[in-house]
């Protein structure tokens, strides 16, 4: 199954199904970590899904003056919690990795002691302040990378909302392409607007240039409360001001949020694939409140019912250059 995954991301395939979890805060006792790793073990392995994301989340204070919904505690590192709690799930681990607060020396020894990563998304630092203090850049972990000779499946992260302000995210995933990424992960989208915006400037500058493109996997995440919203904005998630008015507003969030990104998902899927563009998509909950997490698994298996059709281990049409 790993290399099918492999096969799907090189090949540029469409269609490609992802779950992401945060492993628990280091606090949780390690009893408790166990219980939750086997729910989370019992909910997913009958599942059709490509391969699980483990986030390595960050304090993002300095990204923004605005007070954190959620208080920050740091969780277990992604890649200990794939390979002591999560070892019986047997689907490809996508371990996420922050270069915030890392220095060449740490992230180069990260590298050393992770010899058996197969899959691995680096996460740039959340402020130019980090960057300045550690004098150790996204672009230093690329490299760090290559000359590592590791061949493991790099993955970038794209951010549509981005994209609206400084008009050049498609460039900055062509940027990436060129460092080494294979496919790419949006942050989680409720702007609908901002993310045809990204993938038409990624299609055409494709054409353009003659040049291929990689998958780009959507995340998606259900609402169950004006908290988690108020949360997700935060984060940096744009909700349209009719959405969130809507949401907020709503008798019953959760379902209408579930509804909202189940139409966000084909609205997404039917665009690309008028344009043989590959797309995926990737199913997480922000909130650890169970009712949120059931929705997220039923998000999960709308998805997996609108990609039946193209998720075959083919390999996909690419747009061609225009001469």
């Amino acid at each position: 199954m790993q290399d099918l995954l492999k096969t799907k991301f090189v090949e540029g395939q469409s269609g490609i199904v992802l779950y992401s979890l945060t492993p628990p805060k280091i606090t949780t006792e390690e009893e408790r970590v166990t219980a939750i790793a086997y729910n989370q073990v019992e909910r997913l392995k009958n599942l059709d899904i490509d391969g699980l994301i483990l986030y390595d989340i960050q304090d993002e204070s300095l990204r923004t003056e605005k007070e954190r919904t959620f208080s920050f505690i740091p969780t277990i590192a992604p890649e200990q919690y794939s390979k002591q709690f999560l070892a019986d799930l047997a689907i490809p681990k996508i371990i996420y990795k922050s270069i915030a607060n890392q220095t060449r020396e740490t992230f180069a020894n990260w590298l050393q002691r992770n010899e058996d990563l197969q899959y691995s998304v680096f996460v740039g630092a959340s402020s130019h302040q980090q960057v300045a203090a550690t004098q150790f850049s996204l672009q230093d972990a690329y490299e760090l990378k290559r000359q590592s000779g590791r061949n493991f499946i790099l993955g970038g992260v794209t951010i549509p909302e981005r994209h609206n302000k400084k008009g050049d995210e498609h460039l900055r995933i062509f940027n990436k392409m060129s460092q080494g990424c294979n496919f790419f992960v949006s942050q989680c989208v409720y702007n609908l607007h901002d993310t045809k915006n990204l993938l038409s400037d990624y299609y055409y500058n494709s054409l353009e240039s003659g040049r291929q493109i990689a998958p780009v996997i959507f995340t998606l995440a259900p609402c169950g409360s004006l908290k988690t919203l108020q949360f997700m904005e935060w984060l940096g998630i744009e909700v349209p001001k009719w959405l969130y008015n809507d949401l907020k507003n709503s008798k019953d969030i959760l379902k209408a949020s579930l509804d909202t990104t189940t139409n966000i998902a084909a609205e997404i899927l039917n665009y690309a694939q008028a344009k043989n563009m590959p797309v995926g998509f990737n199913i997480e909950s922000v909130s650890i409140k169970k009712e949120e997490i059931n929705a997220a698994q039923e998000l999960l298996h709308n998805i997996l019912d609108q990609t039946k059709a193209i998720r075959q281990p083919k390999k996909a049409a690419r747009p061609a250059p225009a001469y």
